[in-house]
């Protein structure tokens, strides 16, 4: 059996949003009870992953990591069409994903306590993001 639902938000600019609640009301309202849930982005300038939802520091020192690893404005970029932060979004975006797969039981997802799923915008500016829910069970 498979489900699919399509989520839209608004992102404030670059950081991260929490969407496991939303995650966890689809699987909820689903019929399917033991399965996966596929979460996919739309976009390639944005991201998801999973990561601990319980001290918002690991949320700031990951967008340290990623200044690091991916730059604004860097002078070798050839793709700035949108700004100083274009590629390097871009480059942000490989390094979270585009989707990620959580199993659930019971209606549950089964994340662990300390975890997360997380919207990851990369652009300095806040953008309307689609995400893709897709339950197989």
């Amino acid at each position: 059996m498979t489900e699919q639902q399509h989520l839209a938000f608004n992102t404030q600019g670059r950081g991260a949003a929490e969407i496991t609640e939303d995650i966890a009301a689809i699987v909820r309202a689903s019929a399917i009870r033991t399965g996966l849930a596929h979460i996919f982005v739309r976009h390639t300038s944005c991201g998801l992953a999973i990561t601990e939802n319980a001290d918002g520091s690991v949320r700031r020192d990951l967008e340290i990591l990623m200044q690091r690893w991916a730059p604004d404005g860097d002078p070798e970029y050839r793709h700035d069409m949108e700004g100083d932060d274009d590629m390097a979004a871009h480059a942000r975006s490989l390094l979270t994903g585009t989707s990620v797969s959580v199993p659930f039981a019971d209606g549950q997802l089964q994340i662990g306590t300390w975890q997360g799923i997380y919207l990851f915008e990369h652009r300095t500016h806040g953008h309307r993001r689609e995400i893709v829910v897709t339950l197989l069970g």
